[in-house]
């Protein structure tokens, strides 16, 4: 039986097909685990030479209202690599940004393509929390294909299961009681919550000791930690928050640092919070950076991990994102095989009549 044929039989069992990825919290333990899977299984291929082509003769429409580095390449690579085609579209240049509405975009889509990807954060929404999502769920609510949530400011969840998926790699597929340290570092740029937020959810979802680390007045959606909490309560895991950085850093295995927005401006946007107020809070806090010092006190093994692209010099030292701890690339790279893995897995064909 060829490679083709055992992956293809894996599709159709999968239960996946059809399924809308909004965020991982909206899909369950085992879901996640057949996706990684999966993407491992893909990844074997491509270091042998040889992909399945599971994606030959589809396409995956990708709207960006924001711009994009790792995931427009990664998904178009996966796209490639499977056979078929992810089309860029910036939304600027698209008739939606002169009015139309996105029901219609969304049916025009349906019946050209195989599956939908919207990226919409940040200035793209005025840092109005929850407006980005709540468009990609508008056109998922027209869409009769799958739409996959490319970054929006509450969500990211191919990053997080790419996330997981390499943490595994590097320390071990079961994760339990593996201190998982989610900690903001400074840096002048002003990015939404995301990234940590789904990191958060799915490390949580997996059993490690996640610490959200923050100085005052960042912390991020009170629900979404809730929901966490009750993910840990689940899972063996715990969720702890800390305010002191050097302290929860002790015996960490995994250490992520990122810049967020603080809570006032994310709740109200920064047409109400000025970009200018929002700097000078965050320039209250630029020792909140990853040195080498603190990384000497994680586990012997701990690693370093980042969604990029790092704020050098801010948000953590070259030493340190050079450094042995650091699996930046390799988490990057693993970007393409979890995607390539969405690609395979939930797009089935256009919903036109004929």
């Amino acid at each position: 039986m060829s490679a083709r044929t055992v992956l293809t039989g894996k599709i159709q069992s999968s239960g996946l097909l059809g399924k809308d990825l909004i965020s991982t919290q909206e899909w369950n333990r085992e879901e996640i685990d057949y996706l990684m899977q999966f993407a491992k299984d893909i990844k074997k291929e491509y270091y042998a030479g040889r992909v399945s082509q599971l994606f030959k003769n589809k396409t995956f429409f990708m709207l960006f209202y924001n711009t994009s580095t790792r995931t427009r390449s990664s998904f178009e690579a996966a796209a490639t690599i499977l056979g078929g085609h992810s089309q860029f579209i910036d939304f600027a240049t698209t008739r939606g940004s002169e009015g139309e509405s996105i029901k219609d975009m969304a049916k025009m889509y349906e019946r050209l393509g195989h599956a939908l990807g919207v990226r919409i954060l940040e200035s793209a929404v005025d840092y109005v929390y929850g407006k980005g999502n709540a468009v990609i769920r508008e056109y998922a609510k027209y869409a009769d294909i799958p739409v996959i949530n490319m970054a929006d400011d509450v969500y990211h969840p191919t990053q997080a299961i790419t996330d997981i998926f390499t943490l595994q790699e590097k320390l071990g597929r079961n994760l339990e009681k593996k201190k998982y340290v989610i900690a903001w570092t400074y840096s002048d740029h002003i990015r939404s919550w995301g990234s940590v937020q789904d990191e958060m959810l799915i490390a949580t979802k997996y059993g490690m000791d996640t610490v959200l680390a923050y100085p005052e007045g960042f912390h991020v959606d009170e629900n979404l930690v809730q929901q966490a909490r009750n993910n840990a309560s689940q899972s063996g895991g715990n969720l702890e928050i800390n305010h002191n950085l050097s302290e929860a850093m002790k015996k960490a295995d995994a250490v992520f640092p990122r810049s967020w927005a603080s809570h006032d401006c994310v709740l109200t946007g920064l047409n109400k919070f000025t970009k200018e107020r929002e700097i000078e809070l965050h320039n209250k806090y630029k020792d909140w950076r990853l040195s080498k010092k603190l990384t000497d006190v994680m586990n012997r093994d701990g690693v370093v991990t980042h969604v990029l692209p790092v704020f050098r010099g801010q948000e953590a030292d070259d030493e340190v994102m050079d450094g042995p701890r650091s699996m930046i690339y390799d988490q990057a790279e693993n970007l393409l095989y979890v995607r390539a893995a969405v690609l395979a897995l939930l797009p089935s064909g256009p919903t036109g009549k004929i």
